[in-house]
């Protein structure tokens, strides 16, 4: 189900080294409209095997975790389009043809067969309470709309049509609304004659917003009646879908539904049906004639194991492809989800603090993993933390296993796009983190010149936090880079922060241009001490560079009268400063 957009005609060096001309399928990037998807022809994954699954399960509700991105909405989309008995029967019969799920036996006997409920919470992300449920009860409005008919039906009661009014003009009170799937369940059965399918697509993202937002208890409140009232012992259901990205604990939504089976990414249900294997990747880029990019692919995007599958992230995946020339990026940052996260590795224990260092060099840690999880204990229990991680896609579990009715399993970090998104979350957290006067002592110092004091406080920064960073790859140099200019941003507005510019006969590392041209510019080398020479000679060498480049000229030529020419020199978690001259015309 994941459309790729075709590269352009100037990368065929990078796709496979042909030039040969051959018919691409459009890529739709973010539709999760299977109907749109399929009529327009677009690239398509066929996971039209998860129909056959929903039909076989007999679990009467299924809740599906994934992390986001991973095609919940477009799959939900295609069981709504398959079970739906509404619109051109031979229309959407049409949608289907050579899909996997047409060769099943029980294909007709479901088809067009039930009518639907199909909520979607994904936009539900208020800051407030309030504002969450009046986007419910919009939501609410638009599905009862969409069964607008039943208020012409003999079978459905005056009482009933009353409610179902009240919800389309938004006029339903908080109690109407938590009955809302019951009620609307019951109409659609007396009049279809059919029990209705209901699928909810991500059920917990006001739930997360809640968390972050501090009405947590509000939205458990009424998730909890409305989720309770419509799938549990409801007499009027066929069968009921959720997605989302958590399992959110049973005590606090789905209390005693014992007609609810739970597939995570640790279960073996389920497990190709959402992201892309292998095999659909090798696929991929073979129709787009990328087969050399595999190993970038499988080093940017791959490494989660969903049971025995390994899966990859479909949203970079297709990103990266249509971007081809740009290379591989970290498409798949958000930044609300971020913040979470960052909160997370911010107030955690110390203990996790220092697992996350090694998660940051390959090295996995082994912990229990609870598939329930309890917002209330992410600040303070580490198994509530990394099973937040692993469910919403920033750890990966492997080599799993059941002790005593707990899993228990390996974890790592996934792939490179994650592992930096990690690293901008920590810089972020960290730049956030110093004491405030610390920090102010130190860009004050740099700008002023008073390079002892700015080479002692930004040895401590180095020392306290690039613990959490290898420094000792192959790009070491950006990782300290990084770091320096987290911290240099904080002289926003009154300085300009520039990173590897055009200056003279090569490119300075970080220059530090004020607004005010009467006060002091910096230009800045970041060196790393090779293993041959003293910290004395890379300073030298660092500052013999900035001389032989004329890295000052560029800098100087916006009208600074002073410019401070700085080397920086890094071995592993030490740093020293030394200045040449200033210059000045």
């Amino acid at each position: 189900m994941w459309p790729l957009r075709p590269p352009p005609s100037n990368d065929a060096a990078r796709r496979g080294g042909t030039s040969k001309k051959k018919t691409l399928k459009k890529l739709p990037i973010g539709i999760s409209d299977f109907t749109k998807v399929r009529e327009e022809d677009r690239y398509f994954v066929d996971k039209s095997l998860l129909i056959k699954e929903i039909i076989d399960e007999e679990a009467e509700i299924a809740l599906l975790p994934r992390p986001r991105r991973f095609g919940k909405t477009l799959n939900l989309s295609m069981l709504k389009c398959f079970f739906e008995k509404r619109g051109d029967k031979d229309r959407k019969r049409a949608l289907f043809r050579g899909l996997r799920v047409e060769k099943d036996p029980d294909f007709d006997r479901h088809f067009f067969k039930y009518p639907v409920i199909y909520l979607t919470f994904k936009d539900v992300k208020a800051l407030d309470f309030e504002n969450a449920f009046e986007a419910i009860r919009m939501l609410l409005a638009d599905e009862f709309q969409r069964h607008a008919d039943l208020l012409d039906s003999d079978r459905v009661s005056r009482m009933d049509k009353d409610r179902i009014e009240n919800i389309i003009y938004m006029q339903a009170a908080p109690a109407a609304c938590q009955r809302a799937l019951k009620d609307l369940s019951a109409c659609l059965h007396r009049h279809h004659g059919e029990k209705p399918l209901i699928l909810i697509d991500e059920y917990d993202s006001p739930i997360h917003a809640a968390y972050s937002g501090d009405y947590y208890e509000e939205i458990i409140d009424f998730f909890r009646s409305f989720l309770s009232a419509g799938l549990k012992d409801n007499p009027h259901i066929h069968k009921g879908v959720l997605t989302g990205i958590l399992r959110v604990a049973k005590e606090s939504i789905f209390s005693d539904m014992n007609n609810l089976s739970v597939y995570s990414v640790l279960s073996g249900k389920f497990s190709d049906k959402f992201g892309l294997t292998e095999k659909e990747v090798e696929e991929l880029l073979r129709h787009h004639g990328l087969e050399k990019e595999e190993e970038t692919v499988k080093a940017w995007y791959n490494g989660y194991i969903f049971k025995e599958n390994v899966i990859y992230n479909p949203w970079s995946i297709i990103n990266y492809v249509s971007n081809i020339s740009d290379g591989p990026k970290a498409y798949w940052a958000n930044t609300s989800s971020n913040r979470l996260i960052k909160d997370l590795v911010q107030n955690a224990p110390y203990p996790f603090k220092e697992e996350m260092r090694d998660l940051l060099k390959d090295i996995p840690v082994e912990k229990r993993v609870e598939e329930n999880v309890v917002f209330e204990d992410l600040g303070k229990d580490d198994v509530a933390i990394y099973s937040f991680l692993v469910f919403c896609g920033y750890l990966n579990a492997f080599d799993t296993r059941h002790v005593e009715n707990e899993y228990w399993g390996k974890l790592l970090i996934p792939n490179l796009e994650v592992k930096l998104i990690f690293k901008n979350i920590i810089l972020q957290w960290i730049n956030e983190s110093y004491e405030n006067h610390k920090l102010t002592a130190m860009l004050k110092a740099l700008t002023g010149a008073d390079v002892k004091t700015f080479e002692k406080i930004l040895g401590d920064f180095v020392l306290e936090t690039l613990s959490y960073f290898d420094t000792a790859g192959k790009s070491v140099e950006k990782v300290y880079q990084a770091f320096i200019l987290g911290l240099l941003v904080n002289l926003a507005p009154e300085y300009e922060v520039n990173s590897e510019k055009e200056s003279g006969y090569g490119r300075y590392d970080i220059s530090v241009i004020p607004k005010d041209k009467n006060a002091t510019a910096v230009v800045m080398e970041l060196k790393t001490i090779d293993s041959d020479e003293t910290k004395d000679q890379a300073l030298e060498s660092a500052l013999g560079q900035i001389e032989e480049k004329q890295y000052a000229a560029a800098v100087m030529k916006s009208g600074v009268k002073d410019v401070l020419r700085l080397a920086v020199v890094f071995d592993g978690k030490r740093a020293w400063a030394r200045e040449s001259s200033p210059a000045t015309v």
